[in-house]
């Protein structure tokens, strides 16, 4: 089979790589250019795709014998990825914008392009599994990566591969230093790639600018500050409110609502972040094929967040039929979760004991109260 891999510059894809090539597969590397200005050097943990990245997979594909490109997506990667960020905050939402790199950049336009010029199959060093088609969480729950996976259709899927997502992180690094690849202790990115200095409200003010409103509290409508743009904000937040001291109860604030349309953030006490009922767009089925009927499952709605029980129920839309971007989910969660905003993923797993399984995902919507039920 012949295999393009997706060389990020760190230690997983180089592993995946290396994988796909014992494999017996035939394996080209590729890197994503995804920067018009790519910094000279990341900082530690911080940023991606700089230079040293591109040099660091450059070296990882001379040691595993194969073919090495770059490939320039940074015009596509802003218009897919970072306007879409921008655009989800000032409306109000919280986006993630990996999942949305996963969903337009790696597997559409790469795998599209891969596909077209007569590769099989497209290799990632995403922490998830395969198994004859079906995604499933990865054996090392801490890196897990199914959640931002969930996006893809199965169409997708069926030309993706994932070689490291059977091996915890520890062995990853070991098998890495055993194969010569330098990048075995290299420390992995944990913030959003393309601001690398780690301050996304800097970053999106200079982006959207200022766009006053008001910090109101949520149960008697007092206004107690002003703020800059409702893009400094997200469901759940605590610190940062430029709110002066707590509640009356002495009991701290959070971000239970943000209103983009007049420019308001409610702050209130925590109960208010209490979510039994979700509902989400852009539904999109693993299998290829939207379930019939209310759906038993386990929801997630952050990529490291806790989990809940509960029913979701496919809602057609306009035009209906599997994976279309009309349908949407009601789900009626069991036990409430907590900051949940607009923009994230409700991904749906399965309720065995496993749990592992992803069934689908949708983009939220909104959400309800316990008292939104009755």
């Amino acid at each position: 089979m012949r295999v393009l891999a997706a060389m990020s510059g760190g230690v997983d894809s180089a592993v995946a790589a290396a994988r796909a090539v014992a494999a017996g597969h035939e394996v080209v590397g590729v890197h994503l250019a995804l920067s018009t200005a790519p910094g000279t050097l990341r900082t530690g943990s911080r940023g991606c795709c700089s230079k040293e990245d591109a040099g660091d997979a450059k070296r990882a594909a001379d040691v595993l014998g194969i073919p090495f490109y770059v490939w320039d997506f940074a015009d596509r990667f802003k218009e897919d990825v970072i306007d879409d960020f921008i655009e989800s905050y000032a409306a109000g939402e919280t986006p993630n914008p990996c999942l949305r790199c996963n969903e337009k950049i790696k597997f559409s336009a790469l795998a599209d392009r891969a596909i077209a010029l007569g590769f099989d199959a497209v290799a990632t060093g995403h922490y998830a599994r395969l198994d004859d088609g079906v995604l499933r969480r990865a054996v090392d729950a801490d890196k897990d990566q199914s959640y931002v996976l969930a996006v893809l259709t199965a169409e997708q899927l069926s030309r993706a591969l994932f070689p490291v997502g059977d091996t915890p992180k520890d062995q990853i690094r070991a098998e890495a230093a055993e194969r010569g690849l330098a990048v075995a202790n290299k420390p992995d990115s944990h913030d959003i790639c393309f601001i690398p200095s780690g301050d996304t409200r800097a970053f999106l003010g200079a982006k959207i600018g200022i766009r006053p409103g008001a910090v109101i509290d949520a149960d008697t409508g007092e206004v107690l500050a002003q703020h800059d743009g409702v893009h400094g904000f997200t469901i759940g937040q605590r610190k940062g409110l430029g709110v002066q001291g707590p509640a009356v109860d002495g009991k701290p604030r959070y971000v239970t609502a943000i209103e983009p349309e007049t420019g308001t953030v409610r702050v209130g006490s925590a109960a208010k972040l209490e979510v039994w009922t979700i509902t989400a767009d852009r539904a999109v089925w693993t299998s290829g094929q939207a379930p019939e009927g209310p759906v038993e499952c386990v929801v997630q709605v952050r990529a490291h967040g806790g989990t809940a029980r509960a029913v979701a129920q496919v809602s057609r839309g306009a035009r209906g039929g599997p994976e279309s971007d009309d349908d949407g989910i009601v789900v009626q969660l069991s036990e409430p979760l907590t900051g949940v905003a607009r923009g994230q993923a409700v991904v749906l797993y399965r309720p065995d004991e496993a749990g592992d399984v992803v069934i689908g995902s949708g983009t939220i919507s909104g959400t309800g109260s316990q008292s939104d039920r009755s």
